[in-house]
């Protein structure tokens, strides 16, 4: 039996181009009496989700998702949210899980759902800023941080290290050669685009070897960084 590797994704959704991947969806959304309610999942209207799941898959086309959507109308959400979202990832039995995402904000909800997925053996990758205060989940231990580096392209990555973060991944793919982008006009970048391209070589490292643990993927993105620490700007940049 061929191995199906799942990656659990928090975001606004997916596009209709991607649901022959996605296994599983399903909507968090909180409510006026400030518990978290689950939903049928929605079409993504942000377009954010679509652009994270292209550039896992343009790394592991065979990749399967999970898609636990938080965003709706507007790339706003919860500590509450994402925090039911992960411990339902978890539910799926995925092997990892990626947030293009950040709160200012420790919740004890949130981190604890991490602290399970972390313990359960799920890479966890969440976006971090390159400059200011950490957010979450990012800041939360066990978590892989990873931020933009203008020095990869879509195949590379770096291993940078830093108070910031430890992984770098392409700040901006061409979306337009992507599973379900049409361009990228106004397409997301930054570190949410460069944790989904970790988890998309994170994904592919897995389909080449599924019976890699925790460890052995971080220590396979160190030892083939195509960077090794942070990216140094010229003066006159």
């Amino acid at each position: 039996m061929s191995h199906e590797l799942r990656v659990g994704v928090v975001d606004s959704g997916y596009g209709g181009a991607q649901a022959a991947s996605v296994d599983a969806a399903l909507g968090f959304a909180l409510g006026e009496d400030l518990c978290v309610h689950e939903h049928v999942a929605t079409p993504d209207k942000l377009g954010h989700g679509s652009a994270v799941l292209a550039h896992i898959l343009h790394a592991a086309p065979g990749a399967r998702f999970c898609v636990a959507q938080v965003f709706h109308e507007r790339p706003v959400t919860s500590a509450a949210q994402i925090a039911s979202a992960v411990r339902w990832l978890i539910a799926q039995r995925v092997r990892i899980i990626n947030l293009s995402l950040g709160v200012r904000a420790d919740r004890n909800a949130l981190r604890e759902a991490c602290e399970e997925a972390v313990e359960a053996g799920i890479v966890v990758c969440a976006s971090s800023p390159a400059q200011g205060a950490g957010v979450f989940p990012a800041s939360y231990p066990g978590v892989v941080r990873v931020t933009g580096d203008a020095r990869c392209a879509a195949h590379q990555w770096s291993w940078l290290d830093t108070a910031q973060a430890d992984f770098g991944a392409v700040v901006k793919g061409q979306t337009q050669h992507m599973p379900g982008m049409a361009n990228e006009r106004g397409a997301p970048a930054g570190a949410s685009i460069a944790t989904a391209a970790l988890s998309g070589h994170l994904a592919a490292r897995l389909m080449l070897d599924p019976a890699a643990d925790r460890d052995a993927l971080l220590a396979h993105l160190r030892a083939h960084a195509a960077f090794i620490g942070a990216e140094r700007r010229s003066l006159a940049s």
